[in-house]
């Protein structure tokens, strides 16, 4: 029974990963999960410079998910080199995918030339949900042009495979993608949190700080499984399916929808198991249905 998939000449011993932000890279969960079972961690954003993030609250509870606005905090890229790949060294078994952020396309390059020599970090994967500070702050994800100029320039000078992923606040999820392969991208995440708002009426105040957040967990998955399903039939690189994955059932509606690859995120604050029951749901799926190879689940629903 083969669990292994290859998305841009890169192989996973299965197609199970974490989702940027919800995981860190990997160090909080070490006395639950064996991240050597992994089919990769990927990193929470890194920029190159520290950044603060935003004024609390950052979190909200919400039906059937959570909504956030962290503001992408992060240490820098010299403190993640030193610690967490650093790391995650340790684990050789688990592909190393890093999430890349920034607020010009300058930012994002500069990380992208620092990891270039870093033989742990196997994929990059461009968060294009960060405003645009030079271009009134519309996310590089919500405009064509900006997304194939961001693309263009860091496939320039990426030494990993690039997977560009993706924002579901656009008209057309499929036209963006299709941006994104045309600039040169390997593959596509998809989706990101959903724009969200939550008001606390006995305070007559937001429930978050940025008045706004990303809307994660199952909510948004029917919504996710949607894009996965038209992105996968508009593109011809491997996607890469998240949004609401709770179990192995969620991650097998995936692949079938098109996804090459799973990676879950909310779910991981509410089980920390999440990932590993996920792997042993899916190889258990597969000796029930005699399924040899996982991807045959890949795109099976037309």
């Amino acid at each position: 029974m083969k669990t292994e998939v290859t998305i841009a000449g890169v192989t996973f011993q299965n197609p199970v990963m974490t989702a940027s932000g919800t995981f860190g890279s990997g160090m909080e969960y070490g006395e639950f999960v064996d991240l050597n079972k992994l089919g990769a961690v990927v990193t929470k954003g890194v920029a190159n410079i520290p950044w603060q993030g935003n004024e609390t609250p950052r979190v909200a509870e919400t039906y059937g998910g959570m909504l956030n606005a962290i503001g992408l905090q992060n240490p820098g890229i010299d403190t993640f080199i030193e610690r967490d790949l650093a790391f995650l060294k340790d684990y050789p078994d688990t592909k190393v995918i890093v999430n890349v952020c920034g607020k010009s396309i300058e930012d994002y390059v500069e990380v992208v030339e620092r990891l270039a020599g870093e033989d742990r970090v196997d994929m990059l994967e461009i968060n294009v949900s960060c405003p645009n500070v030079k271009e009134g702050a519309i996310a590089f994800g919500q405009n064509t042009d900006a997304l194939t100029r961001i693309t263009t320039e860091i496939k320039k000078k990426a030494k990993q495979p690039v997977i560009m992923k993706l924002s579901p606040n656009v008209t057309d999820i499929a036209e963006m993608a299709r941006a994104a392969e045309a600039a040169g991208a390997d593959a596509v995440s998809l989706i990101n949190t959903i724009t969200g708002m939550k008001i606390d009426i006995h305070r007559r105040k937001f429930a978050l700080a940025n008045k706004t957040g990303g809307l994660s967990g199952p909510a948004i998955k029917p919504v996710a499984v949607r894009m996965v399903y038209q992105v996968s039939h508009a593109v011809s690189i491997p996607v890469i399916g998240m949004g609401g994955i709770a179990g192995w059932e969620d991650a097998v509606e995936f692949m079938m929808a098109g996804a090459s690859a799973v990676a879950i995120g909310a779910m991981n604050f509410i089980n920390p198991y999440v990932t590993i029951e996920t792997i042993e749901g899916m190889s258990r799926f597969m000796e029930e249905q005699k399924i040899e190879d996982i991807t045959e689940l890949i795109g099976c629903v037309e």
